[in-house]
């Protein structure tokens, strides 16, 4: 449920236009932005949010995280690997950064294709299982609060953009972080996609506090232009979960539906370790580079 500490006036990160309350979800409502449509979670600011909302239940707990994030490390690597191929038409392997990095899965798929770099996660857990477990370099910190010292080629930021309590504050790090001419890949929801739109409020994507914001192609363009980068390229990744994760997700949406228990039921005929295609429709990747400027 929301925290004691309310927020009945948001003001949009994209355009700093009013918002309005649209619907409520889990005990949170949801804001659009009545100049560009933009939506945002009410959601209080805590000191203890990571730890709340990310922390180990997040990858092992089920619910709107993981059934077991570990388990997923072939088809995480594999995207990763993916990813790298993409950024093959735009550059040659070199530095990158990947900004909630987990384990280290996507990295390691990187680091399979050539590059070099590192990660920041904000657990410990999964940040002390890329050091001990791959070999990784992984600082424990969110994008928000991180100053190193290196810059990139490349930041990659998949399925992260919607997870930052403070948008504005976390690009404007990541444009520091980021080499002149440098990129940034960025993965997230498309909140106008026909899935989306079907679906409205039951959108699996509302899932607040640890899902705060729904992009469309346009919002992240016009945001990341105001850090001084501009759209290179975007579409659509080829996505896939494990059985164990498809099933704990469903769970999770459909537990108040009265067709949750009958679907829950038939999924369980699927193996957990089954690897599944997943609609990405509602998915897309966007390329951005940096324009002029140190």
């Amino acid at each position: 449920m929301q925290s004691a500490q309310t927020v009945s006036a948001l003001s949009c990160p994209i355009c700093d236009g009013g918002t309005r309350r649209l619907f409520q979800i889990h005990g949170y409502h949801i804001h659009g932005c009545q100049s560009c449509s933009h939506q945002i979670a009410e959601c209080a600011p805590a000191p203890d949010h990571l730890n709340r909302v990310y922390g180990d239940h997040y990858f092992e707990g089920g619910g709107a995280g993981y059934s077991d994030y570990l388990s997923e490390a072939d088809i995480l690597r594999a995207h990763g690997r993916n990813y790298a191929r993409l950024m093959g038409r735009f550059m040659k392997p070199a530095s990158v950064l990947d900004v909630g990095a987990a384990a280290g899965f996507v990295l390691k798929g990187f680091i399979d294709s050539g590059w070099t770099g590192k990660g920041i996660e904000p657990n410990a857990r999964m940040a002390g299982f890329a050091r001990t477990e791959l070999g990784l370099n992984v600082d424990l910190a969110p994008l928000e609060s991180y100053s190193g010292a290196e810059r990139f080629n490349l930041i990659v930021m998949i399925q992260v953009v919607a997870h930052f309590f403070d948008v504005r504050r976390a690009f404007e790090a990541a444009a520091g972080l980021t080499r002149p001419n440098g990129f940034w890949l960025i993965e997230t929801w498309d909140r106008k996609s026909w899935t989306a739109r079907i679906l409205g409020k039951h959108w699996y994507e509302y899932s607040p506090p640890s899902v705060l914001r729904w992009f469309t192609p346009d919002d992240l363009k016009r945001l990341a232009k105001q850090f001084g980068f501009e759209e290179v390229a975007r579409g659509h990744p080829v996505k896939r979960i494990s059985g164990a994760h498809a099933k704990s997700l469903l769970q999770y949406k459909l537990s108040k539906h009265w067709l949750g228990s009958v679907t829950v039921r038939a999924m369980e005929i699927i193996p957990n370790r089954l690897v599944l295609p997943h609609p990405s429709e509602d998915l897309f990747w966007m390329l951005l580079q940096k324009r002029g400027g140190a």
